[in-house]
């Protein structure tokens, strides 16, 4: 048997823990899966002293993990450290250097260096594989990058933030607002400390421009994703949105276009009958779209400690068989830097509006919507609340550009009393 193959852990959250208990708990299934015995070497951490509920003392420890990365006796550095910069991509790019394989949960990283943290592993004949990046538990690289490698894809979508999910199905489940839902789900430890990285979209921005990359080999551009978050999602938009066949969800969507790379997360109505509008909770989903294989649908826990070190230990386990190839698919040489496409397919939008109680202020708003090329399919107006009347309008098929002219140009009218709410009707 090969000799085996020695971890270095750094960063000892939720995520590095179960890594550890995974490493111990399953070390005959995982040797007699990959033929070699899976060990620990040294780990790295910003507390030494702190209680994590697993004995550490038996493994080394560096306060520094660029020290950590360049052990002699570590063959994989595994980074679960988080962060854009900083110590993560100096250990990373430290481990790359002194000939280390690694493995990292870190979307953000990626997303903002990972053509270059690329080219280096590429070139240094090194791998780095971060399926635990993306939809914590659920193998989205791993069939983007190996399952569907023969497919042309033509769409990737998906709900990859649970927190997000959970806030949504929350509010239609439970009759409460946004702000009630959000101090719930802060309560029970979902979101981020910087909340904006989850419920502005950022973190599953992240997530999408890594799959953009794999499922179409362009270079990784979070900068082009256009991102909107879910704070102005009112329950009363839930309730319509329901009423009319639809639900609410953060929705990522990649397709490449003759115009050019089109990402974007915001809140999109789908069909409430279709898999992603069945999504309850802090569940994940995602769906591609190959010519080959059709439309696959991968559904699962999207993060917690069980399915994110599940996703890490997959990857030591490829390494541990021999399991090599480039980081994003393809060479990274060969990786092309996308145009930037804006929302250019059009599709239906629904739209929500507080009219000012003014004579004309409908007929104003339908003739300004006409001109912009933006025809009506449905539209409901209810009884007037706070001096306001509230309008929802779904419309027929139009480009995002018209909707935004037309939005732009009702703005400048004296009709309006509050800010209008636009959502894309996604078909799925």
């Amino acid at each position: 048997m090969s000799h085996p193959l020695r971890l270095g852990i750094a960063g000892l959250g939720t995520v590095g823990v179960g890594v550890v208990k995974i490493v111990r708990q399953q070390a005959a299934l995982l040797t007699a899966r990959t033929g070699r015995e899976v060990t620990i070497s040294a780990i790295s951490a910003r507390s030494r002293t702190k209680d994590r509920g697993v004995n550490l003392s038996n493994y080394g420890w560096e306060d520094d993990p660029v020290a950590l990365a360049q052990r002699d006796d570590v063959d994989v550095y595994v980074e679960l450290m988080g962060g854009e910069d900083g110590p993560a991509k100096a250990s990373i790019e430290a481990a790359l250097a002194a000939g280390k394989d690694v493995v990292t949960a870190n979307k953000a990283l990626l997303a903002r260096h990972g053509q270059a943290l690329a080219e280096q592993a590429e070139a240094t004949g090194r791998v780095i594989r971060y399926e635990a990046a993306v939809a914590g538990g659920i193998p989205i690289i791993k069939s983007l990058a190996e399952g569907l490698a023969a497919n042309e894809i033509s769409r990737v979508m998906g709900v990859m933030n649970g927190t997000c999910n959970y806030i949504l199905t929350r509010m239609e489940a439970t009759g409460q607002g946004y702000n009630t839902l959000f101090d719930e789900a802060a309560k029970l430890g979902y979101l981020e400390a910087d909340p904006n990285l989850d419920v502005g979209g950022i973190d599953a921005g992240h997530k999408l421009a890594i799959l953009s990359a794999l499922a179409f080999g362009t270079q990784v551009d979070f900068d082009g994703v256009e991102l909107e978050g879910i704070q102005r999602i009112s329950l009363e938009d839930i309730r319509q949105a329901a009423d009319m066949g639809y639900r609410i969800k953060l929705l990522g969507v990649a397709q490449l276009t003759g115009r050019g790379l089109e990402q974007r997360m915001s809140p999109c109505l789908v069909p409430a009958d279709s898999p992603l509008g069945q999504l309850e909770g802090g569940t994940n989903m995602v769906v591609v779209e190959g010519d080959s294989v059709g439309q696959i649908v991968l559904r699962g826990a999207g993060a917690g400690e069980g399915p994110t070190a599940s996703a890490v230990m997959g990857d030591v386990c490829d390494i541990a068989r021999g399991v090599r190839y480039p980081v994003f698919g393809q060479p990274a040489t060969t990786l092309k830097q996308a145009t930037r496409g804006k929302s250019t397919l059009p599709a239906p939008y629904y739209l929500r509006m507080g009219l000012k109680d003014k004579p004309g202020a409908l007929a104003k708003i339908a003739s300004i919507l006409g001109e912009a090329g933006v025809s009506i399919n449905r539209m409901r107006q209810y009884g007037h609340v706070d001096d306001k009347a509230p309008v929802l309008i779904v419309t027929h098929k139009a480009t995002r550009a018209d909707v935004d002219a037309a939005l732009a140009a009702i703005a400048e009218t004296d009709v309006m009393a509050e800010a209008p709410v636009a959502l894309r009707i996604e078909s799925v």
